[in-house]
């Protein structure tokens, strides 16, 4: 893994923080079977539970649509 440095502003930190030192960020992505990427959604703090990310990503209207059905 590579590390990432992330420039956070001092108030907002503290949404920020992991478990270890320093700050860290949420990742979405979705692929296809084939391993090509078909989603992504970065920017969620870190600190943000998984469930509130996936909801952001279904309610956006460009967001993530799960096909039902196939």
């Amino acid at each position: 893994m590579v590390p990432m440095f992330l420039n956070v502003l001092v108030e907002i930190q503290g949404k920020f923080r992991g478990r270890k030192e320093g700050t860290t960020q949420n990742v979405l992505a979705a692929i296809t079977f084939d391993l090509k990427f078909i989603y992504v959604l970065a920017g969620w703090e870190g600190s943000a539970h998984d469930s509130w990310v996936l909801g952001d990503t279904l309610s956006r209207p460009n967001g993530l649509k799960i096909l039902e059905g196939i």
